[in-house]
């Protein structure tokens, strides 16, 4: 039984079976659920997760939410009153876990021979003279000075840590209502992970509640304008709806979460899921109006004949190009992978079955124009172009498209890897505010970790921090290095003469360090020191602040880190958050070449075999050749970093802008074999099956654009640098493949070639 048999027998299954489907797969999306959580990306047995994980284990999860205040001068009494109520709100509230700011970090001192230990902020100043005092008591409290309060007195901050099992949702409305409960004149900054995760929340939620409807209204209007037909306009649109429940359906049904990529499934079934009916509605017009005669049912037949092979082997290419992100390291990469794959797959059937079947019931529409010649439309103004410039200047079309890729293939070396994932962002968000203070104010938003382990009391021990901390905080990166050690040398200046032999140094007996720790308890609270060392004095804790606006920085300061643990045993775990941001930077770099090695391979392979010759792999992946490293070569050029986002963007180009090319070769391979002269194909080629694949192409772009109305910089970049990429990967197929066969002609093209196969 043939295809065209099987629809006409059950044409009534074909439409009724893809309708039940896509109602159960709404279901499952009732228990979907959000994860913005970035470091869940990479699978948990990565070693930077591992060492994280340790010292949580230790000292507690430390997720710091940071409030940065901004005023003239924060040592204003209106400012601190403010300072001072929120931060008690804070401090009181169950829902957080601990507190710090100018009222709660220490200033440690001596008086009278004895050691003092008061909050650094201990009084309101009522004058001039009180507030100079304060200011300069902060400026010798080296626990505050930079690290509370900027050397300026223009920022202060309040560093606060939620309980386990609060929410971000929960801690980020309790902040809100407690800054709307204490008013003020100074703007309030918001820093930290879980910021920047409740922030890719909320805008996710929207860009899925705006975008997709966006994107289908303007998929409408670009159909209809397109077509003016409704058959041309509502049965595309079907498909993609379809597609789209069954996308997102599956993940639930899979187990997955709906990461901050997964934004981009929708818009890609948008963008994607229409192409196969496309071609089927422009080629049923083509049939209606050079065939005024036939009946419905004979249109329908030849269209599905003409075309069952080249979609389904468009669509394959698709799929292929897209698995190639089930390779890929980052698991929201691999899961879209599959779920976009398994779509795609869906979108097919119903181009080939559910829409044929649809239109064998519907009555045959007045026939439309579809040759370009005397039309005035952009799209044959363009075919027209594109025809003449491929069959009369083919060596010149070929030198411009390699300058172009030679030129723009040299910012490939300046291409760098994200590790910002502020950046994702607005640039006038709080978030990204807060960073740029705190990098120039506050010593940086990075912090890298190291353990250290043995009888933390021993001399030893401590002089092997205070030594880390003063070789780290040489490197201009590192704001500040903070240990034990730091509080030890304080009391020890606090408890000694400037002109004595122990002011300032570390103790070289282990009585004297615990001497110090005793003094430090019977004045202050013996808590201070928990997220500096545990219970029982075996294992301690050095953070270090810095600042890395890239990974080359980061890089540095980590290898001067692990040298200095080399040299010692005491030094056993490095961590930290942003080491996990480096591993994530480096498993998009090669997630980005796996993927990019897979696709590229299978879709080679994949058209070896459709065409039967070597060289069809060869000439169809030109295109894609060239629109990868055009690609990151204006990534490097425009400075845009390589992301979470655009690392998917190789895959799906491959992806689809293959089609391009396997549909022209199989228009070219059927004028060629008619017996019509090289360039006589060509332009036949591009002013009828051009057609089609210029309003495949147009609409994906516009599928894609609507990622611009998204309130993530993540996703606009994607959406610009996937536009790109289709733009010329629609040039390259119908200007550069043109030339080169003209150039070339290629065996398999011609009439005496192997006839394509599935």
């Amino acid at each position: 039984m043939n295809t065209n048999t099987f629809i006409t027998r059950y044409w009534r299954w074909l439409i009724v079976v893809p309708i039940i489907v896509t109602l159960l797969m709404v279901l499952p999306l009732t228990k979907a659920r959000i994860n913005p959580d970035l470091m869940a990306y990479l699978p948990d047995d990565i070693e930077a997760k591992l060492n994280n994980d340790k010292l949580e284990q230790i000292f507690g999860k430390y997720d710091p939410i940071l409030l940065i205040f901004e005023a003239d001068d924060v040592l204003s009494e209106q400012t601190l009153q403010r300072v001072e109520a929120i931060n008690a709100t804070l401090k009181y509230s169950e829902l957080v876990d601990d507190v710090l700011s100018l009222f709660e970090t220490k200033y440690i001192r001596g008086e009278d021979g004895a050691m003092m230990v008061d909050p650094a902020v201990r009084y309101l100043p009522q004058t001039d003279e009180e507030r100079e005092q304060l200011r300069q008591e902060l400026k010798e409290n080296p626990l505050a000075y930079k690290l509370m309060v900027s050397d300026n007195f223009r920022y202060t901050s309040i560093i606060l840590n939620a309980n386990e099992g609060v929410t971000d949702d929960q801690i980020f409305e309790f902040i809100d209502a407690t800054l709307a409960e204490n008013p003020g004149d100074e703007p309030v900054y918001i820093n930290g992970l879980p910021f920047l995760r409740y922030e890719i929340q909320r805008k996710a939620i929207r860009d899925l509640a705006i975008l997709m409807p966006l994107g289908l209204i303007i998929m409408l209007i670009f159909l209809y304008l397109s077509f003016k037909e409704r058959r041309g306009v509502l049965l595309p649109f079907a498909v993609v709806v379809m597609s789209i429940a069954l996308a997102m359906g599956l993940m639930p049904i899979l187990g997955y979460d709906l990461s901050i990529i997964a934004v981009i499934v929708p818009i890609m079934m948008i963008a994607i899921a229409n192409n196969y009916g496309v071609h089927l509605i422009a080629r049923y017009q083509e049939l209606n109006a050079s065939n005024p005669s036939w009946s419905m049912a004979q249109i329908v037949n030849e269209s599905v004949t003409q075309l069952a092979k080249p979609i389904v082997l468009t669509a394959l290419t698709t799929i292929i190009g897209i698995m190639g992100l089930v390779a890929h390291v980052m698991l929201p990469a691999k899961q879209m992978g599959i779920v976009s794959s398994i779509a795609i797959g869906f979108a097919l059937a119903l181009s080939l079955f559910f829409i044929p079947a649809v239109m064998l019931r519907m009555p045959k529409g007045k026939p439309k124009a579809f040759k370009t010649e005397g039309k005035t439309s952009f799209v044959s103004h363009f075919l027209t172009w594109a025809g003449k410039v491929s069959t009369q200047s083919p060596l010149r079309v070929v030198f411009v498209f390699v300058s172009f890729m030679i030129i723009a293939g040299i910012g490939i070396s300046r291409l760098q890897v994200s590790i910002n994932f502020e950046k994702m962002l607005p640039s006038d968000h709080s978030l990204r505010i807060s960073t740029d203070i705190a990098n120039k104010d506050f010593g940086g938003t990075k912090n890298i970790n190291i353990l250290f382990e043995g009888d933390i009391m021993e001399p030893e021990v401590i002089q092997t921090m205070d030594r880390f901390e003063a070789e780290l905080e040489q490197d201009p990166s590192v704001g500040s290095a903070t240990s034990l050690a730091s509080v030890i040398r304080i009391i020890s200046r606090s408890l000694n003469e400037p002109n004595s032999e122990f002011y300032d140094k570390i103790p070289d007996s282990r009585q004297a360090i615990a001497q110090y720790i005793e003094f430090y308890s019977m004045s202050g609270d013996p808590e201070d020191f928990e997220k500096l060392v545990d219970f029982d004095y075996t294992k301690a804790v050095m953070n270090i602040q810095l600042v890395a606006n890239n990974m080359k920085e980061l890089n540095r300061v980590e290898a001067k880190i692990r040298n200095l643990v080399s040299q010692t045993p005491y030094a056993t775990v490095v961590a930290g958050q942003c080491l996990i941001e480096k591993q994530m930077g480096n498993s998009i770099v090669r997630g980005q070449v796996y993927s990019l090695i897979f696709a590229l391979l299978a879709i080679a392979i994949l058209m070896w075999i459709i065409f039967r010759a070597f060289s069809a792999g060869l000439m169809g992946s030109i295109p894609l050749l060239l629109t990868l490293v055009c690609n990151f070569g204006l990534m490097g050029w425009f400075g845009l970093h390589l992301d979470i986002g655009n690392s998917l963007i190789s895959s799906i180009a491959i992806g689809i802008g293959v089609d391009y090319t396997i549909h022209l070769f199989w228009r070219l391979k059927y004028e060629l074999g008619l017996g019509r002269d090289y360039k006589v194909a060509i332009l036949n080629t591009l002013t009828t099956t051009g057609r089609g694949i210029a309003i495949n192409a147009f609409s994906v772009i516009i599928g894609f654009a609507v990622l611009f109305f998204s309130g993530i910089v993540l996703l606009k970049t994607f959406a610009f640098l996937i536009i790109f990429s289709l733009l010329l990967c629609l040039l390259c197929a119908l200007i550069l493949v043109p030339s080169v066969a003209l150039l070339t002609r290629p065996k398999f093209l011609e009439k005496n070639g192997a006839s394509p196969k599935l």
